[in-house]
């Protein structure tokens, strides 16, 4: 899917961000991304509020495989392809799909913040016993050379 026909398709929705992103698009509103646009089809962005609907329509989570394994990405489902071809309940599953991401946002948002706080402390530490333990560069170059002289 190009840049403009998403722009199109999503017209009913409101005005969203579109940029490159892996083999496609994300899609995002206020830097919010809600939906992924990629070789495999259009992806909007899910919770335990709005999966079951998705599966009531048959549709799958977004996978991908490696080398070694095939991942499933349950946080993005694929669009019901008839969506396609009514674009005010399309809004309307855009408008879901962007309330799980705001909600998952907001709960992954103090884990960021606690991780950032330790990562502060431990730098702190780090240079606290760093500064402790290393001698002047002169105290060493007077020991290397009184070594040398005795020698």
């Amino acid at each position: 899917m190009d840049r403009e026909f998403l722009i199109d398709l999503f017209a009913d929705f409101g005005p969203v961000t579109i940029r490159k992103m892996f083999s496609g698009h994300g899609i995002s509103v206020d830097g919010v991304n809600f939906a992924l646009s990629l070789r495999a089809g259009l992806f909007f962005r899910a919770d335990e509020v709005t999966i079951p609907d998705f599966e009531a329509e048959g549709s799958k989570p977004f996978q991908y495989s490696t080398r070694a394994k095939t991942v499933l990405v349950n946080s993005y489902w694929e669009l019901p392809a008839r969506l396609f071809d009514d674009s005010a309940e399309l809004a309307q599953w855009a408008r879901a799909a962007l309330a799980a991401a705001q909600r998952a946002k907001v709960k992954t948002r103090p884990k960021a913040k606690k991780a950032v706080k330790k990562q502060a402390v431990a730098k702190k530490a780090v240079k606290k016993t760093a500064v402790k333990k290393r001698p002047a560069k002169k105290a060493v170059r007077r020991v290397r050379k009184a070594k040398r002289a005795h020698h």
